[in-house]
């Protein structure tokens, strides 16, 4: 197979892809980056609706050479492949240390009824979550955790800032997302669903201890989890059938939000799951 034909730093290509950087942009192309090998390909088996879901590829020469069966790939399900150098990929990716592959890809968020006409029984919530980091981890520790769905409220950060796409390491192309849904909406539609509503706060009246002692979180759930600083204003506390915290057994004052995050739906997760349901991370 020939190799990708070295792009231009000047290329319209190069500019698009640049412009991606921008939420505004992004919005209006309904396209993202993912940057780095894990990230690639998974984009390269996702399907968007019909479509696939990468559309072009930008690599350095190391790169394609060192990951030829993966730029092959992409190329044979259609995606346009550019050979880019370093100082391009780094200004595409503005990362401090690119990882020498870049993808260019269609949204892929599901409209939140689609969610809700599955049944889900664990969902996570993510209502006035500002940071990206946190949000593409947060989806990362429910992904691990088998959960059905993530929902990212009108309130919360954008799902694909770079930022966020990097930290779910690929995630973000293995359980249905929806973006930009109201949180009084997503409770009605989740309770409509027969899903149990648990916001998760450092104020809350129960304590996850309690919750797995009595059994209720073997029922369908969802976790709402609130913002980094300042948890969950009252009024969406309000719209929960539980206000939970995890407990702190030592002197910590509190757990950062991935950190709860990832104890919370692991909790769920055993809750439902039978015994040896779990997969090891040597399985593939």
């Amino acid at each position: 197979m020939a190799a990708p034909e070295p792009i231009s730093p000047r290329s319209p290509r190069v500019a698009a892809a640049k412009r991606l950087a921008r939420r505004n942009f992004r919005g209006k192309e309904r396209r993202f980056l993912a940057e780095g090998p894990q990230a690639v390909r998974e984009a390269i088996g996702h399907r968007s609706g019909d479509e696939p879901t990468l559309t072009e590829l930008f690599a350095t020469a190391e790169s394609a050479e060192r990951y030829a069966d993966l730029v092959a790939d992409a190329r044979d399900r259609g995606a346009r492949v550019h050979l880019a150098d370093d100082a391009v990929i780094a200004d595409i990716s503005q990362t401090v240390t690119p990882q020498g592959l870049v993808g260019v890809c269609r949204f892929l968020d599901r409209p939140f009824a689609e969610i809700l006409a599955a049944r889900p029984r664990l969902v996570a919530v993510l209502a006035h979550v500002r940071d990206p980091g946190n949000a593409g981890t947060v989806l990362r520790c429910a992904d691990a955790a088998g959960a059905d769905a993530v929902v990212l409220t009108d309130a919360s950060v954008d799902l694909y800032n770079p930022k966020a796409v990097r930290a779910s390491v690929g995630s973000l192309f293995h359980l249905p997302v929806a973006v930009g849904v109201p949180v009084e909406q997503v409770v009605d539609g989740l309770l409509g669903a027969d899903v149990r509503i648990v916001a998760a706060d450092g104020a809350g009246t129960r304590d996850l201890d309690t919750e797995l002692d009595e059994g209720v979180l073997g029922s369908p759930t969802a976790w709402v989890f609130g913002n980094e600083a300042w948890g969950l204003p009252e009024e969406t506390r309000a719209l929960a059938d539980a206000v939970v915290r995890v407990p702190i057994h030592g002197k910590a004052e509190s757990l950062n939000l991935a950190t709860a995050a990832a104890v919370c739906l692991y909790a769920s997760a055993r809750a439902q799951r039978a015994s040896g349901g779990c997969r090891s991370v040597t399985q593939s």
